[in-house]
């Protein structure tokens, strides 16, 4: 069942912001989401917080001048999705502005888990070219306690940047930069792991000024890495509070004006997407994708490397290695989310709270999408497992939960009440992985429908569509359009979504799979597509959708994006 309605707005806010100047939709679509002062919406650089506020950040800082000072090596252990590649890029290449000699290595997550694992300090013990004094985690790391106490017995100093939630043990490394760890209280906790590794080279080029190290020499150029930075915090759908959206607009600002990353580049060319016109639609749902493939089916190494290199013909050309990889990502999707929905065939929402999959054949790289979907379709926390090798005897489960339903701290929980039922688990309120043993899998299922019973009440089954209600007819225009995808819109800041009545005059099939219409609203006409529906529509309905510019064969015109339809 989904319940539209649309988001509360002060008019009160909505006039003060028109006063100083502010468009009024947008002056209307800022009030509904918590913005009451054109402070609030301000996104130059002296805007962000200071990293003096980020726990251990000076810390951290200190611990990579002296490395860099006494010419020690420096190697990032990096992750697999996209926060962690250009985690693992702005590491890489903002050391290097500062002179550090440093290299990164990306497990294989198929072979060696997820984060600094034991094996994973052997491996790099053995290797004679990297032999590091310094391991920098990025986008992991706050959960690998065996791995730091390993590197820790090698005489291996870990400096740990991640954002994810912490369990009640912390990992022994030399130094811990996280906001979510205990003791911080730095304001935003929804820094990406990009975000929190961009922060410690703010604060590490903030100690060589206090040491004088420029003195008579240019200082790095950080912002340089704002593109980076964008993308990462994009892709990662953390929340786009204040700090984050001056973060991700300054990123935009630099990928619209041609300043950015070769890898960057190739990657909006693979996508053939204009960067003049680049928007977080572009970052979250073209780009992360493309990166995310190469974590997802092989070696995210493909990834970071485009994303590190100089050479713009290099880059192309994996640029073009992650489209074909994310097309091949796409069909085994495809089929896996085919074969969930067989299984689900008899599904009873009115008995169910949660929904878990075992499919032994299933993609270890793609069950979170797979999890994601059927999020999106059934309105339920859902987790999907497969195995995790060829052994059978551990599953790896990946979940995507719902508003009421923090995953990360139910799989805490249970982890408490049913000891040694889950091997590892980690993530956050939305997201959150795990590894069982296959046999335990069946008792884990029954907790965690329990568990999902005592939280969630029947209403929080419902799913609900928020817009910002109906936009005057003026506005249906390319020049409104190009207005709102400048402004920085993702998670916890979302996209304008607008509510209309409209006759329905013709409705086809798009490549078997997506609905193409012709709506009507009095005298104007619009063309408007429904993704991954194929439903036939009456003659008139409500639509909640989104504004989007359509461009083919050199000529733009006004699309609409149907996010819900109320018959």
């Amino acid at each position: 069942m989904t319940r539209i309605v649309t988001r509360a707005c002060p008019f009160s806010c909505v006039n003060f912001l028109v006063g100083k100047g502010i468009h009024p939709v947008l002056a209307r679509l800022y009030a509904s989401r918590g913005i009451s002062t054109p402070a609030d919406i301000e996104i130059r650089l002296s805007r962000l917080l200071p990293p003096s506020q980020l726990l251990s950040a000076s810390s951290a800082a200190a611990l990579l001048a002296d490395t860099i000072s006494m010419r020690q090596r420096i190697l990032v252990i990096a992750d697999y999705d996209c926060d962690g590649a250009t985690a693992c890029a702005v590491a890489v290449r903002g050391l290097r502005l500062f002179g550090a000699h440093i290299n990164y290595l990306v497990p294989n997550r198929f072979k060696y888990g997820y984060g600094l694992t034991p094996d994973i300090v052997k491996l790099v013990a053995r290797r004679s070219d990297v032999s590091p004094n310094l391991l920098i985690t990025v986008d992991n790391g706050i959960a690998s306690i065996e791995g730091v106490a390993a590197a820790n017995r090698l005489g291996i100093n870990v400096l740990i940047t991640d954002h994810h939630l912490p369990g009640d043990t912390q990992p022994a490394a030399h130094v811990i930069v996280n906001p979510n760890q205990p003791g911080c209280t730095f304001p935003s906790k929804n820094l990406a792991g990009v975000g929190v590794m961009f922060y410690v080279l703010l604060a590490l080029r903030a100690l060589f000024r206090q040491r004088g190290a420029f003195n008579g020499y240019v200082e790095p150029r950080l912002d340089s890495l704002l593109d980076l930075v964008a993308l990462g915090t994009v892709a990662d759908m953390v929340q786009l509070d204040a700090n984050n959206r001056v973060l991700v607009a300054q990123g935009l600002q630099r990928i619209r004006n041609g300043k950015m990353q070769p890898g960057i580049a190739s990657l909006f060319r693979a996508a053939a997407r204009d960067t003049r016109n680049a928007s977080t639609l572009d970052l979250g749902f073209v780009l992360g994708p493309r990166l995310n493939a190469a974590g997802r089916l092989s070696d995210m190494s493909l990834g970071i490397e485009c994303l590190v290199t100089d050479d713009m013909q290099r880059a192309d050309i994996l640029a073009r290695q992650l489209d074909i990889m994310n097309l091949q990502r796409r069909e085994i999707e495809a089929k896996m989310q085919e074969e969930a929905l067989a299984e689900l065939v008899n599904f009873n929402p009115s008995n169910e709270s949660t929904i878990t999959l075992f499919n032994p054949m299933w993609h270890q790289g793609v069950i979170g999408i797979i999890a994601s979907r059927l999020k999106e379709r059934f309105h339920r926390p859902v987790i999907t497992f497969t195995l995790t090798d060829e052994s059978g005897k551990f599953v790896k489960g990946s979940g995507r939960s719902i508003p009421g339903f923090h995953l990360r701290d139910a799989l805490d929980i249970i982890s408490k009440r049913e000891p040694g039922l889950i091997e590892r688990f980690g993530g956050h309120a939305m997201a959150a992985g795990l590894t069982l043993r296959t046999s335990d899998l069946p008792r884990f299922l029954a907790v965690f429908e329990a568990l999902a019973r005592e939280w969630l009440h029947k209403n929080k089954h419902t799913q609900q569509i928020e817009t910002d209600g109906a936009l005057e007819d003026a506005y249906h225009a390319l020049s409104f359009i190009e207005l709102i995808d400048k402004e920085v819109w993702g998670q916890g800041f979302p996209v304008p979504v607008f509510l209309s009545e409209f006759e329905i005059l013709s409705q086809s099939l798009l490549k078997k799979k997506h609905l193409k219409l012709q709506l009507a609203r009095g005298h104007l006409r619009f063309s408007a597509i429904w993704f991954n529906h194929i439903d036939v529509l009456p003659a008139r309905a409500l639509f909640a959708y989104r504004l989007t510019i359509n461009t083919w064969s050199g000529v733009s015109r006004v699309q609409l994006v149907v996010e819900h339809v109320a018959i």
